[in-house]
């Protein structure tokens, strides 16, 4: 990150709060955006998580849920979180109504210290989130955050849209890998930020795959807390 990355944080800043407004809106206006099955992401981090006899997941940007309740089902424990409480509501009625177990639900911006002890979870999952609105920074300290909060032996599985995806380089844009399409900004990364994310983890694996009609381009990243 440049010093003219670092400068502009308070406009980063500003954009997540207006990104924060967005996604509320697209909340409402679009209750089951993303269906009612679970991402692939999802199905394959529960086996993952499973494997690695994981019994806690913390979710992170869980939107209205589809992933959380996957989760669920599967018998973990999962506390799922947003900044959107409009998406998290939809999450909690659909729970409700077909009688889930072992789901909560908390709203957290990830852009401040997650309101969680030290190493009380075992895994922690999040589908798109750290390629939000979120300067290099940000996403930095979100993931010593996570490390922190994961027990010895955690796993964190996280996906983002890379350098090699389409809009990439199109559209609004606000500095660090950030551009907007459409009303969303996205931070995408570079091989090298991803493996810079991992210093002081054990890398497990990166996988290489597409989501939507664009397609867009994603990584899924694992790596564990030694």
């Amino acid at each position: 990150m440049t010093s003219e990355d670092a400068a502009s944080g308070g406009d980063h800043a500003d954009l997540g709060d207006i990104q924060r407004q967005h996604w509320q809106s697209t909340y409402r206006a679009n209750p089951a955006m993303y269906g009612e099955t679970p991402s692939t992401p999802a199905i394959q981090a529960a086996q993952i998580f499973g494997a690695a006899g994981a019994r806690t997941i913390l979710e992170l940007g869980a939107g209205h849920g589809r992933d959380a309740l996957h989760f669920a089902r599967a018998g973990f424990t999962v506390h799922a979180t947003d900044f959107s409480d409009v998406g998290l509501r939809q999450l909690r009625e659909r729970a409700d109504s077909e009688a889930v177990e072992g789901l909560t639900t908390g709203i957290i911006d990830v852009r401040a210290p997650l309101p969680l002890p030290d190493a009380s979870c075992d895994a922690v999952y999040a589908h798109m989130l750290l390629c939000m609105a979120l300067s290099s920074e940000e996403i930095c300290a979100l993931v010593r955050e996570v490390h922190r909060v994961l027990r010895p032996g955690g796993t964190l599985f996280y996906t983002v849209r890379h350098t090699g995806d389409a809009h990439y380089g199109t559209g609004i844009d606000h500095g660090d890998d950030i551009f907007e399409h459409g009303g969303f900004a996205v931070h995408f990364f570079s091989r090298a930020f991803v493996d810079a994310l991992a210093e002081g983890w054990d890398l497990r694996r990166i996988d290489d795959f597409e989501e939507g009609a664009l397609p867009r381009r994603l990584w899924s990243v694992v790596q564990t807390r030694r």
